[in-house]
């Protein structure tokens, strides 16, 4: 194993025990609201400190970028671990077994390792840059569609970009109409995982942020799919609009997209 994804997994795994410690007394949670429907709790940053430790006691110049801490700088600015300590709080909150730790590690830019880790059915997901991908120490593939009909697509709706409401629910419909059903899971770092396994045949939202996206971008890629933003392009780390799928799906999500995105989702 790659020796840099040991490490990933070895902090995904001390995450998801916190998380899972803490689920089971969920009346004693702490949540705070950090924006409009953006809620973080006490295990978030737990579950974070965690992966910090981990990564920090086997590259301790490395820098970690956190989706509650923010950007922690080490010396060495060409590795960045990019985290989200637990993707679907919403879930988490309410008692819904839906959610998952997301890391991901960048060299010079680039995504090598990716670990999504759902600590409630015990699967992780992992990948390593041109090597594929797994679950379980199992290779996953995305599956083989050739046309939407009979697929099943997973989303999440903007609810903290809703400015984007109207154009999303043109998609949503569009889609909906050409597909076979679609799923609103609530983690979009499963989805993508899920993508990457053949469990779902494609994904799209709007306005996720990198830690959301990152390790199972890497994890939908090395399983053979193809992932862009909403005009077929590769800016999704940075507009946080995001089309994942096999290759064909992809092809056919973005189709379309295209007539129907208003300007602030054609960056």
């Amino acid at each position: 194993m790659h020796p840099m994804l040991t490490i990933a997994v070895r902090a995904a795994r001390a995450a998801g025990q916190t998380i899972m410690r803490a689920y089971t007394e969920l009346d004693r949670v702490e949540v705070s609201a950090k924006g409009i429907n953006d809620f973080v709790t006490s295990v978030d940053k737990e579950a974070e400190a965690a992966i910090t430790y981990q990564i920090r006691k086997s590259y301790p110049d490395h820098t970690i970028v956190g989706e509650e801490n923010g950007e922690n700088r080490g010396d060495n600015k060409d590795y960045v671990w990019i985290v989200d300590p637990l993707d679907g709080t919403n879930n988490f909150i309410r008692g819904i077994p839906h959610f998952a730790v997301s890391i991901a590690l960048q060299h010079k830019g680039k995504t090598e390792v990716a670990v999504v880790y759902d600590p409630v059915r015990e699967e992780l997901f992992t990948a390593i840059r041109g090597k594929g991908a797994k679950l379980n120490d199992f290779r996953i593939r995305v599956t083989n569609v050739n046309e939407l009909a009979p697929t099943m697509i997973g989303t999440g709706f903007p609810f903290k970009s809703r400015q984007h409401t109207e154009t999303y629910m043109a998609i949503f419909g569009e889609v909906f109409g050409q597909c076979a059903d679609l799923r609103r899971a609530g983690s979009a770092a499963l989805d993508l995982a899920y993508v990457g396994a053949g469990r779902l045949d494609g994904f799209f939202e709007i306005g996720l942020k990198p830690w959301d996206i990152a390790a199972g971008d890497l994890i939908c890629r090395e399983a053979g799919g193809t992932v862009t933003d909403f005009t077929g392009n590769h800016n999704y780390l940075v507009s946080g609009n995001i089309v994942a799928g096999s290759p064909k799906v992809t092809t056919e999500l973005v189709k379309i997209m295209r007539p129907l995105l208003n300007e602030g989702l054609k960056r």
